[in-house]
């Protein structure tokens, strides 16, 4: 039987693919978020307060002023390239647990490139060299267990976690004993490559530590979609987080793929340092990351590991975080830090059920 016999498959409509699309990619996190709510609204009951006054007061204490506004894009900042690079690799099919550790290393990087360039080198050239010197930490710290994982077998998973103690341990070291500032964990202040907030241009923000650095994450974010879905590089890196065998058997190098993709991961979350090293404090601390790098994984899951759900989770997950401060006086700000918990798990619960119940009902529909 030749090829031309065999009975065509029939043409799916654009319209329709477009619809199954965006079905499988909303519902399940609106599904995973309304069962987030319901049972925040459970907890809040149980300590004797009112849902609406308590998330009013969340809303107010975030959204509701331009200072509290400030506060959440400045943590979305930090999440938002956290996010991208566990996004990144989980669309590679690998694990990087190591952001933490490329976000510190990345702030340590640009602080040291600050504090090297004189005080009067042009800003613009000073960030572009603080935030290449950010990538390129990162990006180290990243590609270690990728070529781990390709040349050795070793799993990145355990690589990143062991690789998070070495760098942390290693800065502090390195910053308690050679850069500190008499009586303090952080380095001096840089002379150069420092970022300005929003509130020296816009007094409404109120001395928040938002900054112009959430320009570079939303670029990176739309830099990360045209890498994924616009070029034969980005093609292959999905191919392979799909399926490695059919994607080695067609030519791609798997372990090239994991490797580039861990060290891109990696510089993606080590230019997330710039927000705190360039754009708030102007020096490096010890422990500025403050979990951002663990929370980047919810952020990627609940934004689908796509580089506009990243955008999104990263906006609700610090509002959430901006909105703990403020909910405070009615219930205790640890109800913040379960229900993000409660938002992973029913994101992790729910997509796959949400998912089979709408190829279900397509089937018999058709």
């Amino acid at each position: 039987m030749t090829t031309s016999a065999l009975p065509a498959s029939p043409a799916r409509p654009r319209g329709a693919a477009f619809r199954t699309t965006l079905e499988e990619t909303l519902l399940p996190p609106v599904v995973a978020l309304l069962i987030a709510l319901v049972i925040g609204d459970l907890l809040i009951l149980s300590f004797g307060q009112s849902p609406a006054a308590v998330y009013r007061l969340l809303l107010e204490g975030t959204w509701g002023n331009s200072y509290g506004a400030g506060q959440v894009l400045y943590k979305a900042t930090t999440l938002t390239f956290t996010g991208l690079a566990v996004a990144l690799g989980l669309r590679a099919g690998v694990f990087n647990i190591g952001a933490e550790s490329q976000l510190a290393a990345g702030g340590f990087a640009a602080a040291l490139a600050g504090l090297w360039l004189p005080a009067g080198f042009p800003t613009i050239i000073a960030v572009v060299v603080c935030l290449l010197a950010a990538a390129l930490a990162g990006g180290l710290c990243g590609a270690i267990p990728g070529v781990m994982k390709a040349r050795f077998g070793a799993h990145e998973v355990i690589v990143t976690i062991m690789l998070n103690f070495i760098v942390l341990a290693l800065l502090n070291y390195v910053v308690a004993a050679k850069l500190h500032v008499p009586e303090t964990l952080h380095t001096p202040e840089i002379r150069a490559g420092a970022v300005s907030r929003l509130a020296d241009q816009f007094g409404a923000f109120h001395g928040s530590a938002a900054n112009w650095t959430m320009l570079a994450a939303l670029l990176a974010a739309a830099c990360m979609a045209f890498y994924l879905f616009r070029t034969r590089r980005g093609y292959e890196l999905r191919a392979v987080g799909l399926q490695p065998e059919a994607a080695e058997f067609g030519g791609v190098s798997v372990g090239g793929v994991w490797i580039r993709a861990l060290a891109v991961s990696g510089a993606i979350a080590g230019m997330g340092g710039i927000n705190y090293v360039l754009g708030y404090k102007h020096y490096y601390e010890e422990g500025f990351a403050g979990g951002a790098g663990f929370l980047g994984i919810a952020v990627a899951l609940v934004g689908r590991n796509h580089p506009a759900g990243v955008v999104v989770a990263a906006l609700l997950f610090a509002t959430l975080s901006q909105g703990g401060l403020a909910i405070h006086a009615l219930v205790p700000k640890q109800m913040v830090e379960v229900l993000q918990a409660i938002v992973i798990l029913a994101v992790a619960v729910s997509v796959p059920e949400v998912r089979r119940l709408l190829r279900a009902s397509r089937r018999v529909e058709a």
